[in-house]
């Protein structure tokens, strides 16, 4: 690289083609804040979904590199650069990010991962690693959880991810810094706010009321992907800066913090957003269906799946769509649980000084996300 960016860190993204990965690596690129980047990914650029203005930060220049970061043996490759010299901040964004696999899934893809890079990263002495985990690891509470609260994981992606948050805590010598991150959502989109945007171009198609489960004030917090990617970046430049205002006898030993917009997001804040950009109906089932749902998960996750995916394929179908990308209306019954995400991204802004550019959910940063889909021929 050229002198005047040597003094620049040098950055790791792990999983780098993920949706938080890809959008590190282009806050990098944009903002020219490394000396250099590797991206390293098992999956190939090619079948990564990446939007064009991804494929320079991700792909160009030599950056990307395909290996599976959960094998040992492959630590040498990843880690090893043409100077001699170490990578300054590793951060983990890879592991499983579906859900419902089965356990086997996320030990090897996410457990063994995050502790394969962590021993590495602590062996050849990393400036910072940063570990991203969950919101989903706090016991489900209405009231917002602060980074120091109860934990009792709710979704299996959460068990791993806790698991991995303790063992990565014991590795001796290890600059561990771990995020724990509310419901991520942004241009290109997939999950959590992809999922509901979805049903509800079905609803508007079937020209049916679209009703959720449980009630209006369930706790679905959130963060936009701009936030989090500038907030990655705040936390290993503070890391390596000292750790300013961190208190480790109050605080604990490994800094921990909440990534998590101000809006405090519910349900009914979402409903309110989607009615108003599709131009339907949207409610809450009663007590009585919900009380049903809960004692019958299974077969009422079915019904609404055979509800909704029929009308999508027509849609389409209709609209000459053969690659709809990563986007479906499919729900996940860990997703469908009557449990707040409800989490106090405060310890950020104090510590850190962060400031959150997108405080809230929008319905002009819902629209952006349903405009982003369109650019890529993937929205119906």
């Amino acid at each position: 690289m050229a002198g005047d960016g040597s003094d620049k860190p040098t950055v790791l993204i792990i999983g780098g083609l993920g949706y938080i990965g890809r959008f590190l690596a282009a806050y990098l690129h944009d903002n020219n804040l490394a000396s250099d980047v590797r991206i390293v990914d098992k999956v190939l650029p090619q079948l990564a979904w990446l939007p064009p203005e991804f494929e320079e930060a991700c792909a160009g220049n030599g950056k990307f590199m395909q290996a599976d970061a959960s094998r040992e043996e492959r630590m040498n490759k990843i880690f090893d650069r043409a100077d001699g010299k170490e990578f300054d901040y590793v951060f983990n964004c890879g592991g499983e990010t579906r859900y419902s696999q089965e356990d086997e899934v996320y030990k090897l893809r996410s457990l063994a991962l995050s502790l394969a890079v962590g021993r590495e990263a602590a062996k050849r002495k990393v400036k910072c690693f940063v570990e991203l985990s969950t919101g989903m690891v706090y016991k489900a509470d209405s009231s917002p959880s602060k980074e120091q609260d109860k934990l009792k994981p709710w979704s299996k992606i959460a068990v791993f991810k806790l698991q991995a948050e303790e063992e990565l805590a014991k590795i001796e010598g290890l600059n561990l810094v771990i995020v724990r991150l509310a419901h991520v959502y942004g241009p290109y989109a997939n999950q959590w706010v992809a999922t509901a945007l979805c049903m509800a171009r079905v609803y508007q198609f079937l020209e049916e009321e679209m009703k959720w489960l449980w009630t209006k004030d369930l706790r679905q917090n959130t963060v936009h992907i701009h936030d989090v990617v500038r907030a990655l970046w705040s936390v290993a430049n503070w890391y390596s800066a000292g750790k300013e205002n961190w208190d480790s006898k109050t605080m604990g030993k490994v800094p921990i913090f909440n990534i998590v917009d101000k809006g405090a997001t519910t349900q009914g804040i979402l409903a309110d957003i989607i009615a108003q950009i599709f131009g339907i109906q949207t409610g809450f089932q009663g007590q009585l269906i919900s009380t049903f749902a809960r004692l019958n998960m299974d077969s009422v996750v079915d019904d609404v799946n055979d509800e909704v995916l029929g009308p999508w394929a027509d849609l389409l179908a209709e609209a000459g769509i053969t690659r709809p990308g990563p986007l479906s209306p499919f729900m996940e019954k860990e997703l469908l649980k009557d449990t707040d995400l409800s989490m106090d991204g405060s310890r950020l802004e104090k510590v850190v000084g962060f400031q959150y550019e997108k405080p809230k959910l929008t319905k002009e940063l819902i629209e952006e996300v349903i405009e982003s889909y369109k650019k890529m021929k993937w929205w119906p």
